[in-house]
C-alpha cells in the first residue's frame, strides 16, 4: 500500500492531464453502453411499428457517438501516453538525482549493467503502467458497472445469474497474482544479470581479444543468458496459467449468459429485443474482464519494475549532514587513530598521521596496506568505522560534502575520461572556466601542442572512456583538469605508474608544477617519484612502520631502503 502511494505521488504534476484522460475514458465507456440500448428499441420498437424515421435519427445519433469515441480514443491514445512519458521522465530524473547521491559501497556491491537495466528497462515498463494501468481499470470499472446496472433493467434476475461467476473469477486472479508477482521479480533480476554480462564484455572486449578468450566470454554470456531464458519462460508458464483460466471463465460466463437468456427468452420472460440487448451487454460485460487479462502482465511487470525502483530510492545516500562550510585550508589534516574496513576485510587500523599546510607527503609500501583508500577517505568516498579525519581542527563530516570536495583535486592511475570533446573532459575541473581558462591549464599540463595538432583541436572526441587517446596523452588532460579546478589538496593516487619511463619523466614536470603551492598526498610505488617529499610513509598490512624524509628512511635501513636500492637495481 505503501508502494501504491508512492507510485500515484508521481501523478500529481500531471494531475490535469491524467483526470482528462480519465473523463475521455469515462465517456467512452458510457458510449459503449447505448449500442445494445439502441438495438434493444429497433428491434422491439421501431422495426414492429415501422417508424423508420425514428431508426434513421437513432442511426445517426450512434454515428454522431461513434465519432465521438475516435476522437476520444485519440486523446486517450495520445494524451495518456504523455502522462506515462513524463511519469517515467521525473522517475528517471529521480532515480538518476539518487545514483548521484549514493555514497560508493553502492557501486562497489551493484553491477552497472543492472543499475543501467533499472533506469532504462524498468521505468520502460513503468512509463507502459502509469498510462494504460489506471485509465484500463477505470474503464473496466465503469464499463463493467454500466453494463451490470443495463442488465438490471432487462432482467435483475439474469443480471445476477451471470455476475455469480465474478467471485470465482476474482478469487482465481488474487491466487495466481503472487505466483506472477515473484516469477516476473525473478525475470527481471535476470535482465539486470545479463544486461550486466553484455555491459562487462563489451567494455573489456580489448583484453578479451588479447588473451583469445573469446570462448570464454561466450561461455559467461550463455551461462546469464540460459538463466535469463529460464526467469522469462517461467513467468510466461505463469502467465500462461493466468490467461487461460481468465479466459475460460470469461467463456464460461458468456455461455451461463446465453443458456439463461435462451431460457427466459423461450418461456418468454423476456421478448426479443431484450434477449438481444442482454447479449449484447454480455459482451460488453466480459470485454472488461478480457481488458484486465491482457493489461495483468503489464500490470506485474510495471509493478515489479517499480519495486526496483523503489530498493533504489530506498537506499542510504552519503551522509551529507555537515553544516561547515570549508571555505579555505588553514593548517593541518590530521588522521587520528583512523580503522576501516570493506565490510569482510580490515584494510586500516587505528592509522595517524598529520600533515602541515604547503608539505608534500608521500605513501608507500607494498599493495594491500590501504594508500588509496587513506585518500579516499579524505574524500569521503567512505566514512571511517573509528577515529576521525580532521582538516584545520574540524572533523570532515561536519563539513559540507561539496565544499570538502571543491578543496580536494585527484590525479589518479585510473583516468576517466567521459565520451565527449577533450574541452568537456577538461572542463570537469572547474565547470564555469573559459575557454582561454582551459587551454592554460592545458598549457601548464603540457597538453597543448598535442590538441592543438588536432583536426578539431579542443573539440576532438576521445572516445568512449578516452579510448582514442594514449595512456601518457590521457594522463595529462587529467593533469589539465586538477590544474583548472585549482584545489587546495592534492591527492596524486599512483599517477604515473601505468606509463612508460619516458612518458612517466615528461609527465612528471608537469606533476611538479602541479604540486606547486599545494598540499600533496602522493600514492606511489616507483620511489623514485617521491624522493623530494618532505615526509615518507612506509604502509603495509600491518599499519606504519617507517616515515620520515628520503635520506632518513635510507639511513634507517629498514624496508623503504631495501625497496630503494632494489629499484635502483632495476
Amino acid at each position: 500500500m505503501k508502494n501504491l502511494k508512492y507510485f500515484f505521488s508521481f501523478y500529481k504534476p500531471h494531475l490535469k492531464l491524467f483526470i482528462f484522460d480519465l473523463v475521455c475514458a469515462l465517456i467512452v465507456a458510457i458510449c459503449n453502453l447505448f449500442y445494445p440500448y439502441i438495438t434493444k428499441n429497433i428491434i422491439n420498437v421501431y422495426v414492429p411499428n415501422k417508424e423508420l424515421n425514428l431508426m434513421i435519427i437513432w442511426c445517426v445519433i450512434l454515428l454522431a457517438i461513434y465519432l465521438i469515441k475516435m476522437v476520444l480514443n485519440f486523446c486517450i491514445q495520445y494524451w495518456g501516453h504523455m502522462v506515462g512519458v513524463y511519469i517515467q521522465a521525473d522517475m528517471r530524473k529521480a532515480m538518476f538525482n539518487k545514483l548521484q547521491k549514493l555514497p560508493y559501497k553502492y557501486y562497489d556491491n551493484n553491477k552497472s549493467g543492472t543499475i543501467m537495466s533499472r533506469i532504462i528497462n524498468d521505468l520502460m515498463d513503468i512509463s507502459e503502467l502509469a498510462h494504460h494501468g489506471p485509465e484500463d481499470l477505470f474503464l473496466s470499472l465503469i464499463t463493467f458497472v454500466g453494463a451490470f446496472i443495463m442488465l438490471t433493467t432487462i432482467n435483475i434476475y439474469l443480471a445476477l445469474i451471470v455476475v455469480i461467476i465474478v467471485p470465482i473469477i476474482v478469487i482465481f486472479a488474487i491466487k495466481r497474482k503472487k505466483k506472477q508477482k515473484e516469477a516476473y521479480r525473478q525475470m527481471r533480476v535476470k535482465t539486470g544479470e545479463i544486461n550486466a554480462q553484455v555491459e562487462s564484455s563489451i567494455s573489456g572486449i580489448r583484453v578479451s581479444k588479447a588473451y583469445n578468450a573469446s570462448n570464454h566470454e561466450k561461455n559467461k554470456f550463455d551461462n546469464s543468458s540460459v538463466s535469463f531464458q529460464k526467469a522469462r519462460i517461467g513467468a510466461y508458464y505463469q502467465m500462461g496459467i493466468f490467461n487461460s483460466g481468465m479466459n475460460f471463465f470469461s467463456d464460461l460466463l458468456y455461455l451461463i449468459a446465453i443458456v439463461a437468456g435462451g431460457l427466459f427468452f423461450y418461456y418468454g420472460l423476456i421478448d426479443a429485443g431484450s434477449f438481444a440487448a442482454y447479449i449484447l451487454y454480455i459482451t460488453t460485460l466480459i470485454t472488461p474482464i478480457r481488458t484486465f487479462v491482457n493489461i495483468f502482465e503489464q500490470i506485474q511487470s510495471g509493478m515489479t519494475g517499480f519495486e526496483r525502483f523503489v530498493e533504489v530510492m530506498n537506499e542510504k545516500e552519503e551522509d551529507d549532514n555537515g553544516t561547515i562550510t570549508l571555505k579555505e585550508f588553514n593548517n593541518s589534516i590530521v588522521y587520528d587513530n583512523v580503522t576501516f574496513d570493506y565490510g569482510n576485510q580490515n584494510v586500516i587500523n587505528n592509522f595517524s598521521l598529520e600533515i602541515d599546510k604547503g608539505k608534500k607527503v608521500a605513501l608507500v609500501g607494498p599493495s594491500g596496506g590501504g594508500k588509496t583508500t587513506i585518500c579516499h577517505l579524505l574524500m569521503r568516498f567512505y566514512d571511517v568505522e573509528k577515529g576521525t579525519i580532521s582538516i584545520d581542527g574540524i572533523n570532515i563530516k561536519d563539513y559540507t560534502l561539496s565544499s570538502l570536495r571543491d578543496k580536494i583535486g585527484i590525479v589518479s592511475q585510473d583516468v576517466f575520461l567521459f565520451a565527449g570533446s577533450i574541452k568537456e573532459n577538461v572542463a570537469y575541473g572547474n565547470f564555469s572556466s573559459s575557454d582561454e581558462e582551459i587551454i592554460k591549464a592545458c598549457k601548464l599540463a603540457n597538453i597543448d601542442d598535442f590538441i592543438s595538432s588536432l583536426e578539431h583541436g579542443y573539440d576532438t572526441y576521445v572516445g568512449e572512456r578516452g579510448v582514442k587517446l594514449s595512456g601518457g596523452q590521457k594522463q595529462r588532460i587529467s593533469i589539465a583538469r586538477a590544474f583548472l579546478k585549482n584545489p587546495e589538496i592534492l591527492i596524486l593516487d599512483e599517477a604515473t605508474s601505468a606509463l612508460d619511463n619516458v612518458t612517466e619523466m615528461q609527465i612528471q614536470s608537469s606533476l611538479d608544477n602541479l604540486c606547486k603551492g599545494r598540499t600533496t598526498i602522493v600514492v606511489a610505488h616507483r620511489l623514485s617519484t617521491v624522493k623530494n617529499a618532505d615526509e615518507i610513509v612506509v604502509i603495509t598490512p600491518n599499519g606504519v612502520i617507517e616515515h620520515g624524509s628520503h635520506q632518513q628512511l635510507i639511513n634507517l635501513n629498514g624496508m623503504y631502503s631495501k625497496l630503494y636500492q632494489y629499484q635502483l637495481k632495476d
